[in-house]
């Protein structure tokens, strides 16, 4: 199969592109994310077909955030849509005519690195995404493995604290909630109210409150050498670390690989993360240690896994 097209669903902006078997992409459109589900479905297939044209695309891929079934065509929970048991795959065939496949975007992002990124060379990779959230995918042998009813690899919701901090999805102490762009914020927001006079640039990128930090001011302030900042990603990356080292006991992977806003900050963070997965590693002196490497892809990762596994059937 030739030229694909890959969307990923973002909160504010659907994106489309033309994707071809070396994974590049040839063209890209942008549309902005409606509300209502029945005209995300048309904003979809419209920038499919804005895409598409000009171009002989054989099938589209669709990442979407949330539980995919196991046939790859219907959205059976998404946390930040009206979805619940949504049959996309139909529905958007039915607007552009073409082949559809429907996969969680966490799942088409790990294929994408696996696939064209920082996963080329292995066969058994592990991949997580450090965002608002935290995301997941397994590549085991070569095959994206998504479980029998379609929902692995949701790593996030792993409870690593009984009775711990209170998740969005419910239940306490969940990964997410301790390695995530959201839990670096909180942990800086925390450090900087009890020891303002070791967090004086983080608190002067904001309001000069421990309130008006946003994560980006975290990030740059680490880069200036704020104390409570460096130290947030240290805590983030303890957390993540350890979290990799349990996954190791679990999939045995030759890499890890980290992606997902906060591994943008590159050493900052993924150092930390690769010292804390060697302290947590059982048996870390007589076994050999998966690689834990930063993703390539960025944000064009969902849109080209989604493409190429589209490209699959």
């Amino acid at each position: 199969m030739g030229l694909t097209i890959g969307v990923d669903i973002g909160g504010t902006k659907i994106a489309a592109g033309v994707v071809d078997e070396e994974g590049s992409i040839l063209e890209t459109c942008k549309v902005p994310t409606p509300h209502a589900t029945e005209a995300l479905t048309e904003a979809i297939a419209e920038a499919v077909r804005t895409v598409g044209a000009g171009h002989h695309v054989e099938a589209v891929g669709i990442g979407a955030a949330g539980y995919v079934d196991e046939k790859r065509a219907t959205v059976l929970f998404a946390p930040n849509i009206d979805w619940r048991h949504e049959p996309l795959k139909d529905k958007v065939e039915q607007r552009v005519g073409l082949p559809v496949v429907v996969e969680n975007d966490a799942n088409a992002a790990a294929w994408g690195e696996y696939k064209f990124g920082a996963g080329q060379g292995h066969s058994d990779v592990i991949c997580i995404t450090l965002g608002t959230g935290l995301g997941g995918g397994i590549i085991i042998g070569n095959k994206l493995r998504r479980g029998r009813f379609g929902v692995a690899a949701e790593f996030g919701h792993i409870r690593v604290v009984p009775d711990g901090l209170l998740c969005g999805c419910g239940n306490q102490g969940c990964w997410e909630q301790y390695a995530s762009g959201r839990a670096l914020l909180r942990y800086a927001r925390q450090r900087a109210f009890a020891t303002p006079e070791n967090a004086q640039i983080l608190l002067s990128l904001g309001d000069g409150t421990s309130e008006g930090i946003e994560g980006r001011h975290v990030s740059e302030a680490a880069r200036q050498g704020d104390p409570v900042a460096i130290d947030s990603f240290r805590e983030l990356a303890r957390w993540a670390g350890a979290g990799l080292a349990d996954l190791a006991s679990l999939f045995d992977p030759s890499a890890f690989i980290v992606g997902g806003g906060v591994s943008d900050e590159g050493e900052l963070v993924l150092g930390p993360i690769r010292k804390s997965f060697r302290r947590w590693l059982v048996g870390n002196q007589w076994r050999p240690h998966a690689q834990v490497l930063a993703a390539q892809l960025g944000g064009k990762a969902g849109l080209v896994g989604a493409a190429d596994l589209a490209r699959q059937g």
